[in-house]
C-alpha cells in the first residue's frame, strides 16, 4: 500500500485494485458453482456489513498511509483485536476468560512498544492517527457483525458483493477528489496494484472473513496481530529502518496474544468460544 500510494493518488490506487480483483472473485464463484444472488430480504444486512466491514476501514487506511510509514500504520490498523475485545464484551456480552483478556493485554502492550520511537512523529500527524484508529475502531464492529450474521450465503459470495460494493464508493471518490491528479501508473504502482487485487482482494480478504464468520471473535481478531509485526519488519528490510529492543520484545508479545486464543485448552478447560 505504501509503495502503491507513493507518488499516485490514494483512493484511485484502491479503486484500481478492487476492479481487477473483482473478476478473479468472480471467477472463483463460477468455478466452485456458488451462487451469487442474496436475497433482498437480507440486503440491509449485507449493506451494514460492507459499511462497517470494507468502506472506512479502505477509504481511512489508504488515507492514513500517506501520512504514516507503513510498518506504524499497519499497527495502528491493527489494533482492531483490542477494539473488537472491549466492544465484544460491553456491546455484545461477550465472556472472555482470563486467558483471552491475557492476550488482549499482551497485545496492547505489543502496539505500545512498536509505537515507542513514534511518539514524536506521530503527534505531528493528528490526523493519520485519527483515521486509522477510526478505521480499526468500526473494522472491530463490523468483525463482531459478521461473526453473528444470519445470510444464508456463502462467505465467498458475500465477499465478492461487498467487494463489488465498495468499489462503486471508492470509484466515487476517487471522481470526486482525485481526477485532477490522474496519471499513468508507473510500473512499481502498477505491481502494488496487482499484488493488492490478487492477494488482498481476491484471496486474503475472503480468508479473513472466513475466519470472523466461522471462529471466536477473539480468536479470529488476535490471530491477525502478526500482521503490524510484519509490517515493522518488512519495513525495516526494504526502507532501513533502524530495529530497537521495543520491537523484537513487541513480536514476543504478539506471539504470546496469538498462543493465548490458539493454543487448545487443557482438560477441564473451557475452550474460547463467542
Amino acid at each position: 500500500m505504501k509503495l502503491g500510494v507513493t507518488g499516485f493518488p490514494p483512493l484511485s490506487f484502491r479503486t484500481l485494485s478492487m476492479w481487477l480483483g473483482l473478476p478473479v472473485l468472480a471467477a472463483v464463484l463460477v468455478q466452485r458453482r456458488e451462487p451469487f444472488t442474496i436475497a433482498r430480504a437480507h440486503w440491509r444486512e449485507l449493506g451494514v456489513l460492507t459499511v462497517l466491514n470494507m468502506l472506512f476501514w479502505h477509504t481511512l487506511a489508504i488515507l492514513a498511509v500517506q501520512s504514516l510509514s507503513s510498518g506504524r500504520a499497519a499497527i495502528l490498523g491493527y489494533t482492531m483485536p483490542v477494539f473488537s475485545a472491549v466492544i465484544g464484551a460491553l456491546w455484545f456480552q461477550q465472556r472472555l476468560p482470563a486467558r483471552a483478556w491475557g492476550g488482549v493485554l499482551a497485545a496492547a502492550l505489543g502496539v505500545v512498544l512498536l509505537l515507542w520511537h513514534e511518539v514524536i512523529s506521530l503527534t505531528g500527524r493528528p490526523l493519520g492517527v485519527a483515521m486509522m484508529l477510526a478505521a480499526a475502531a468500526v473494522w472491530a464492529v463490523g468483525t463482531q457483525r459478521m461473526r453473528r450474521t444470519t445470510m444464508p450465503a456463502s462467505t465467498l459470495t458475500i465477499s465478492f458483493w461487498m467487494t463489488l460494493l465498495t468499489a462503486l464508493w471508492m470509484t466515487l471518490l476517487s471522481v470526486v477528489f482525485e481526477r485532477g491528479a490522474w496519471s499513468a501508473p508507473s510500473p512499481a504502482v502498477w505491481a502494488a496494484i496487482v499484488y493488492n487485487a490478487l492477494g488482498v482482494f481476491a484471496f486474503a480478504q475472503v480468508v479473513w472473513l472466513m475466519l470472523a464468520r466461522d471462529l471466536p471473535p477473539i480468536a479470529s481478531t488476535l490471530s491477525v496481530m502478526f500482521i503490524p509485526v510484519l509490517g515493522v519488519f518488512s519495513g525495516a528490510l526494504w526502507l532501513g529502518e533502524v530495529l530497537h529492543w521495543q520491537d523484537w520484545a513487541a513480536v514476543a508479545l504478539v506471539v504470546v496474544a496469538i498462543a493465548t486464543v490458539l493454543w487448545p485448552a487443557g482438560k477441564g478447560n473451557t475452550p474460547l468460544r463467542a
